[in-house]
């Protein structure tokens, strides 16, 4: 007999509320619960119920797409231009939050099976793309942001490494040369990528790099920016300028110049990267590199309908730019 909803509810010790809201792709629940949940939808071989739509034969026009924090302001700008770009083909988005779960790739499947969904478009760290290849053979799918370098997936992104080159050259520029890094995790294609990029503009500005100055933050809460921020502070001599991979770990950082009672910019300078809203509200405004975020998400969904139409598609790379305010 065919598992419901209730038997899935039941063999994970939830109720059917929360099995329903993991099936329909509902960040608000705990990724723990959540695992609870598609674990026992496995183990029963639970399946989507055909919609009345299918069962008349009308096929939706549904692409999925694959975040791994829609609570991260830089993915919800670039959902948002997907979701635009989507309506005006007539498509509907099917969200799926991932809380960075590589597990999850049959329920995909199955998903994109019941949902005959269309394409893919995909926000998933490189750690993640590079894991299931062979399964989605045959899909259209397009990389937006984040992109395993060298595959066969066409991608949208901007030239992360050059942006943050700018961003230390302009350090450099206001007489800084004692620059520290916080990074995020090596997982992620634009970590790896703005690093080099660090590591290229002292370079080029004759700055020997100094591994000490470099501090992984393991995530990219503005809470962990502060305490790398804070390990970067104590070092002697400490730097006096911070460029930080995201806006919330560079939001950390200043936050730990206050704390330890120096003021920004005038005894650190710091700069952020994303320019996404709370960027300009903090005070000081924070000197980022601004992405064309929203962008970005309509030139993925325009890519992917040509993949879906049968054309090939050549990766794009979009511009950026360095919107100077108070922090550095």
């Amino acid at each position: 007999m065919r598992p419901s909803v209730s038997d899935v509810a039941k063999h994970a010790g939830v109720s059917t509320a929360t099995v329903s809201r993991v099936l329909n792709g509902i960040s608000t629940t705990r990724p723990q619960t959540r695992d609870k949940v598609l674990a026992a939808i496995t183990e029963l071989g639970y399946r989507l119920p055909e919609s009345s739509l299918m069962q008349k034969g009308i096929i939706p026009r549904v692409i999925m797409l694959l975040v791994p924090d829609i609570a991260n302001a830089y993915y919800g700008e670039i959902v948002r231009g997907i979701e635009f770009a989507a309506r005006e083909q007539q498509h509907s988005v099917l969200l799926f939050d991932t809380h960075h779960n590589a597990q999850d790739v049959s329920y995909w499947l199955e998903t994109m099976r019941q949902y005959k969904v269309g394409g893919v478009i995909s926000l998933e760290p490189l750690a993640i793309q590079s894991q299931h290849p062979e399964h989605f053979q045959g899909i259209p799918w397009v990389a937006c942001s984040e992109f395993v370098p060298d595959s066969t997936v066409p991608h949208v992104s901007i030239d992360h490494r050059q942006a943050a080159r700018d961003a230390v050259l302009y350090l450099v520029s206001k007489g800084h040369s004692r620059i520290g890094l916080v990074n995020s995790d090596d997982s992620y294609m634009y970590a790896c990528e703005r690093r080099a990029g660090y590591e290229d503009g002292l370079k080029q500005a004759g700055i020997r790099v100094q591994p000490d100055y470099i501090q992984h933050a393991g995530g990219i809460d503005y809470k962990l920016g502060e305490m790398a921020a804070r390990r970067l502070l104590m070092l002697d001599p400490p730097p006096t300028a911070i460029f930080a991979v995201s806006d919330m770990l560079a939001i950390g950082a200043m936050k730990a110049a206050f704390r330890a009672g120096m003021k920004v910019p005038q005894q650190l300078a710091v700069v952020g990267f994303d320019d996404i809203p709370v960027a300009e509200m903090f005070e000081p405004a924070l000197t980022t590199i601004a992405q064309p975020m929203f962008e970005l998400g309509k030139s993925a969904v325009a890519m992917l309908f040509q993949r879906m139409a049968g054309h090939s598609v050549a990766s794009r790379t979009l511009n950026h730019a360095l919107v100077i305010r108070e922090s550095a």
